[in-house]
């Protein structure tokens, strides 16, 4: 183990109430904008009247949002226009972004949002009420312009502070850096400033461990929620990637980078926060759960859980393992139709996938001539660290799960030693399967990284969750197929009760806060079609469906629209290889 940085950091909004608390301030008028829950700064406020001080201090991360659910309201409005600052330094949807998920908070008002003629940083809203009262406001939403880590050029959300004296003069209006900025660029820097050597992986682990007060705040809406935490981890794990894709040479986003495993752990803390970086060996303990009922398992299962499931299946073992050491099973079960390939759990923070393809296999097996591999956990290592993280913030989308252990996605792994990918390998070889069914899921909240852009660089058609979507890829050759193919499972799908309904509301909000999808609908369902010829197998089905965070009976939609998934394309692979044969 090695200490890289460890330190504590100046609480901002203590030392605001330190500097101005006094007697010689009272009659001043402080405005604020900091990374602190709402809790924190109505006590600091407080604080500050008991000195003659008015204060006013509003949260610098979704000020837009903050506006209606700390001083307008969310109710009693006909209408509201939002009109939306295009800052030529960023993505023209970018401050439009950072208002969701206001549409669905207001009721029956009817919402609109415009682009402002303006290239700086407020909002103009305009509320008329429902007895006809307007009003006019401007919200502002302090940013700064700057490089990151990696030489890009953002524009972030920063603290600001504004002073103004009893007779209306303003005495200062500046960026400050918060303790909450201050403390991820110090954790930055000093893992860039490490001598890390050439090759990789450059470690096992390395842990970012930050205590941070305050609380999340359920916005009332679906599973979202404001979390300075996760999304201090969100950036602070993404930025680490960056970094080490630059230092290796390679461009940025390039997933077959294997550092070793990153792992921000931002924890609830009481006071100041403070900062812990390490490297530390792998942890190889794995965490034990309760075992669930599979069809109406309510959160992911434990790995005891998803190893016996596996083991009831009808068939061959076969098997590696991980780059940590944990072994890696799936089973073959042999038939007459059509070989499909079956896998969850790539990215094992998208836990709904594991459970909807061991239950489809539970099915599958007990057909006559069904012929399919199942290997409903591609990559234990990451779900050895989904489960860890989980024990703290269990609402968290916790990113640093996605990849391996070596840090990269396994998919895009080559040459001789593939540790978690030679399960599709041998997957591949025993069956001949020309169909893989790949279960994938994506935030169902919102993805942020506020300190860097905002917007997550390379990601940015994940931000919102807009229903469950399906992903088809296939060689050159299967055009047809694929068309033919995606049309019916799309069309067994209709069937699955709810999801339809599911979808359409999800898309609509995305629509309001991002703008188009960028997808094809078909027959309800949003659908990515592309040829690809970098898998084995030429058709290849990825599903995508907003899982992370999701607990209760919205996991069991989940695992339930997977499993449908499954069935659907088993059946559709088969009817379209006969229609194939009979065209032929």
């Amino acid at each position: 183990m090695t200490i890289i940085y460890q330190g504590g950091f100046d609480r901002t909004l203590d030392r605001l109430v330190a500097d101005f608390g006094a007697e010689t301030h009272r009659g001043k008028t402080i405005e604020a904008w900091l990374f602190e829950d709402e809790p924190s700064r109505r006590s600091a406020e407080q604080s500050l009247a008991t000195f003659g001080v008015q204060a006013r201090i509003r949260s610098a991360y979704k000020p837009l949002l903050h506006f209606f659910l700390e001083d307008a309201g969310l109710d009693g409005f006909s209408e509201i226009v939002v009109a939306c600052p295009e800052y030529t330094g960023c993505a023209g949807n970018r401050f439009l972004l950072e208002t969701y998920p206001l549409a669905a908070l207001v009721g029956d008002a009817k919402i609109r949002f415009v682009t402002a003629k303006r290239d700086d940083f407020v909002y103009d809203v305009t509320l008329t009420r429902a007895d006809g009262h307007r009003a006019n406001y401007s919200v502002f939403a302090p940013n700064r312009h700057h490089l990151d880590a990696v030489g890009e050029s953002c524009v972030s959300p920063t603290g600001w502070i504004r002073i103004t004296d009893a007779n209306g003069t303003i005495l200062r209006d500046e960026r400050i850096e918060t303790d909450y900025e201050a403390l991820f660029a110090t954790g930055i820097q000093a893992i860039a400033g490490h001598d890390w050597g050439h090759r990789e992986p450059y470690f096992e682990e390395l842990n970012i461990r930050v205590t941070l007060p305050g609380t999340d705040r359920n916005c009332g809406y679906g599973f979202e929620a404001i979390s300075l935490h996760e999304a201090l981890h969100e950036d602070f794990y993404f930025s680490l990637l960056e970094l080490f894709q630059k230092k290796s040479g390679r461009p940025l986003g390039d997933r077959g980078l294997q550092p070793g495993q990153i792992i921000p752990e931002i924890i609830h803390g009481d006071g100041a926060p403070t900062l812990m970086i390490e490297t530390r060996p792998y942890a190889v303990a794995e965490r034990s759960g309760a075992v669930q009922n599979l069809e109406d398992a309510q959160a992911p299962l434990s790995a005891d859980q998803i190893r016996d499931e596996l083991a009831a299946i009808d068939g061959e073992t076969f098997e590696t393992r991980s780059y940590a050491g944990r072994p890696l099973r799936a089973r073959y079960h042999r038939g007459r139709d059509a070989a499909v390939m079956i896998s969850g759990g790539q990215h094992p923070n998208e836990t709904s996938g594991i459970v909807g393809a061991l239950r489809a296999a539970r099915i599958l097996a007990a057909r006559p001539g069904a012929h399919f591999t199942i290997s409903p956990l591609e990559n234990p290592d990451g779900y050895a660290v989904h489960q860890r993280l989980c024990a703290d913030n269990p609402a968290h989308m916790h990113h640093a799960a996605r990849y391996t252990a070596l840090g990269d996605d396994l998919e895009y792994r080559t040459g001789d030693r593939l540790y978690e990918k030679e399960i599709r390998v041998q997957a591949e070889r025993l069956s001949g399967a020309q169909l893989h069914v790949n279960l994938h899921g994506y935030p169902a909240h919102e993805w942020i990284r506020p300190l860097s852009g905002y917007v997550p660089r390379g990601f940015g058609m994940w931000t919102l969750p807009k229903g469950f979507f399906l992903i088809m890829r296939h060689h050159a050759g299967w055009s047809e197929r694929a068309e033919n193919f995606i049309d019916h499972v799309t069309r067994n799908l209709v069937a699955v009760p709810g999801l339809v309904a599911f979808n359409r509301a999800q898309i609509d909000l995305y629509e309001i806060h991002a703008g188009e999808t960028g997808f094809r609908i078909i027959n309800g369902f949003p659908c990515l079609v592309s040829v690809d010829d970098r898998h084995q197998v030429p058709l290849t089905l990825i599903t995508e469906y907003p899982d992370e965070t999701v607990y209760g009976e919205a996991f069991v939609a989940g695992h339930t629209a997977q499993m449908a998934t499954v069935l659907s394309a088993y059946e559709a692979f088969q009817a379209v290889l006969t229609e194939n044969i009979r065209s032929s």
